[in-house]
């Protein structure tokens, strides 16, 4: 598989993505493309024996954080994001994954991929560590006004997308509301729920957000603005525990002896809710494949964001997409997610 990396615009630099490529090509027969400044690729290359590996496309401009994402596509054509779309777009590779404004990707995606047949709005999913074993959790920030037929495709997606990364045949599929009853949510999430319900789909009924870590479900769907407020609220929530914790345990020597006897455990516990362990989040419902990475991430999250985009190329998964929606099309009459006649 070739897969294209777009080396600039995040918070690490340059350095760091190129180091997580080279982790990714001795994993797999991976063919690396890597888009950014060809003088500081290449400083990184030298220094490491796997950079025969890559190939290097010089790019002369940076779509930077800040920059509003539409105005960034149309005017920074030369920029790493925009070139590594167009390579996708042309079948030069078969996937891209970038750690830069996420806005600015989405907004590339668009441009240059465009939206698969019969679904409404591409999105963004994330997979968040529970008790138990992964979760996906999809829409988590490209859309934050949905109607119900967006996130009955969200679950079809997010479902497709668990099936081919952790092997769960039939993914459990929970709906985030404020109560477990079918008539809780407002007016989007219970019309959701009446679509979820004459689905195909493996749906367990509403979930609230106390289940999300518990592991009794594989897929939570939500509109983009409450899942991007999940996400950014389990972020800052594992970091201030594991901040806390540290906190207590420089307080007292019997702390710090019972550090040292459960240092394993920590350790354990700190590579369970870090995101570098899971790459990135995939962009479901383009006709292309590609991943947003953290802005923060390191070496580690960038091999594995490689990997998980490696991995869903070679299982196609958006033609898995395809065949779930026209299944559930061709079993429910649902076309196009449109609720039911009857339905509240």
């Amino acid at each position: 598989m070739r897969i294209a990396l777009d080396t600039m615009g995040s918070d690490q630099g340059p350095a760091e993505l190129v180091a997580g490529a080279v982790l990714a090509a001795g994993k797999s027969d991976i063919e690396i493309t890597l888009l950014g400044d060809e003088k500081q690729i290449q400083s990184v290359l030298r220094q490491d024996q796997a950079g025969h590996l890559m190939h290097v496309v010089h790019t002369t401009q940076v779509v930077s954080m800040h920059d509003s994402p539409i105005d960034a596509v149309r005017k920074k054509k030369d920029s790493s994001v925009v070139v590594a779309f167009e390579l996708l777009k042309k079948g030069e590779v078969d996937a891209v994954v970038s750690a830069g404004n996420s806005g600015a990707i989405m907004a590339a995606a668009i441009k240059f991929l465009g939206r698969l047949k019969d679904i409404s709005r591409p999105g963004i999913a994330s997979v968040f560590p529970t008790m138990k074993g992964p979760v996906v959790v999809m829409d988590v920030g490209a859309n934050v006004d949905c109607r119900p037929n967006h996130l009955f495709q969200f679950g079809i997606m997010a479902s497709a997308f668990s099936q081919i990364m952790f092997g769960i045949e039939k993914p459990r599929v929970g709906l985030l509301s404020i109560g477990e009853e079918g008539g809780k949510g407002n007016a989007l999430v219970k019309s959701a729920h009446t679509l979820f319900q004459s689905s195909g789909l493996n749906f367990i009924g509403n979930v609230e957000g106390r289940d999300t870590f518990q592991g009794n479900v594989d897929v939570i769907v939500c509109d983009g603005f409450v899942g991007n407020v999940c996400l950014k609220l389990s972020e800052g929530l594992a970091e201030a525990v594991q901040s806390m914790l540290r906190d207590e345990i420089v307080k007292t020597f019997k702390a710090k002896m019972g550090y040292f006897l459960a240092r394993k455990a920590f350790s354990n516990f700190k590579k369970r809710v870090d995101y570098a362990e899971y790459g990135g989040a995939p962009l479901l419902g383009f006709n292309g494949t590609g991943i947003i990475c953290h802005g923060r991430s390191n070496k580690v999250a960038i091999k594995n964001a490689i990997l998980v985009a490696d991995e869903l190329s070679r299982n196609k998964v958006n033609d898995h997409i395809l065949k779930m929606l026209q299944n559930n099309i061709a079993q429910t009459g649902i076309d196009d997610g449109q609720v039911p006649a009857g339905a509240a």
